[in-house]
């Protein structure tokens, strides 16, 4: 691979990279949301009892915050082929380059995974009281779902990003799940 290679994190990129990176900044992505819209069957549940993950759906509207990862250009090609495994399982997403904004300036070129609204697997326009009943009951061979919807919230916080939608959605499954203990 030649040039510059960044990848936009919204979701676990955030808190478990899973790569080596040169360089990481707060950015931006205009015309996306991040969003409870992608059913997993793989990791935070099963193909009987489908979690819920994050991806990146489109909004004209919309704005995601987030974080950019410059690759350093030898390690490129190992990082996106690692990244094309565990993103692309099973081909509920699409990878497509992006310009994203950074923080302090400057606008680069990232690889973004954005959501098949197409494929079986996509639940866009779940309410948020939906998602967290999904979330708070699902579990799969990553860990509970409720776990991922945390991480997800904690580190955004970690890096001085709100999220309000995300936040509610946590506080909603945090009631779910306290309610049947």
């Amino acid at each position: 691979m030649s040039g510059e290679t960044w990848v936009f994190g919204y979701g676990s990129l955030i808190w478990k990279p899973g790569f080596a990176f040169a360089e990481r900044r707060l950015a931006t992505l205009p015309g996306f949301r991040r969003a409870f819209c992608m059913a997993s069957i793989r990791y935070r549940g099963t193909p009987e009892a489908p979690g819920l993950v994050l991806a990146l759906d489109r909004d004209p509207q919309g704005a995601c915050l987030g974080v950019a990862y410059r690759i350093e250009d030898a390690a490129a090609e190992a990082t996106v082929a690692y990244l094309r495994e565990r993103e692309l399982i099973s081909y509920a997403y699409h990878e497509e380059r992006h310009p994203v904004a950074l923080e302090g300036g400057g606008v680069v070129e990232a690889i973004a995974y954005v959501s098949d609204r197409a494929h079986a697997q996509y639940r866009g326009g779940l309410s948020l009281e939906e998602q967290a009943e999904v979330i708070a009951r699902s579990v799969g061979p990553m860990g509970p779902n409720a776990e991922y919807l945390t991480n997800t919230v904690e580190g955004l916080a970690a890096l001085g990003l709100a999220d309000p939608e995300l936040e509610r959605l946590a506080e909603l499954v945090r009631l779910r799940m306290s309610a049947v203990k």
